[in-house]
């Protein structure tokens, strides 16, 4: 691994180790992906059994700035397969507020795929935002440089947003 420089090197790998031999339910830490860089994960995920999304596969990248965990890491879907799901759009931006606004840097990794699970498991219809379109043509590489407003239910999660340089 290539040495990432500062005090987030220690929990990366701290979490890295947790999340090999203690992964949520579904999922597996892709081992290539952080071979070369400790500062970019490749997790792969299965839908859950009984979920809309049971024996689907996806992958979720991980990029953690030298200021995590105090910053959030950058999370997406990535790869071939995007969960149609009404907080995913198809460029693999999801729409959770532990990613942004409500990160503490007493979660990690693992409570966040715990979230995604969470989020994919709840799913009552197969469907993409309202405003997927219109985001993907206009929305920032980073799904952290858009400023996301939530509704107070999470099911009921309004998809209205700002994008922010």
């Amino acid at each position: 691994m290539i040495p990432f420089p500062g005090s987030p090197q220690k929990r990366l790998q701290k979490e890295l180790l947790a999340l090999q031999n203690d992964p949520p339910p579904g999922m597996t830490l892709n081992e290539k992906s952080v071979q070369n860089s400790i500062t970019q994960w490749i997790v792969d995920m299965e839908g859950a059994t009984g979920t809309l999304y049971e024996g689907e596969k996806f992958q979720l990248l991980f990029k953690f700035s030298g200021r995590y965990p105090f910053d959030s890491p950058q999370v997406m879907f990535t790869g071939e397969n995007i969960p149609i799901h009404p907080h995913v759009y198809s460029n693999g931006h999801i729409c959770l507020s532990i990613l942004t606004e409500d990160w503490s840097p007493a979660l990690s990794v693992q409570s966040v795929c715990l979230s995604i699970i969470s989020m994919l498991s709840s799913c009552k219809e197969k469907r993409r935002p309202p405003d997927n379109s219109f985001y993907v043509r206009t929305c920032n590489k980073n799904p952290k440089k858009t400023k996301w407003w939530y509704h107070e239910s999470f099911e009921d999660l309004v998809y209205l947003r700002k994008a922010t340089s």
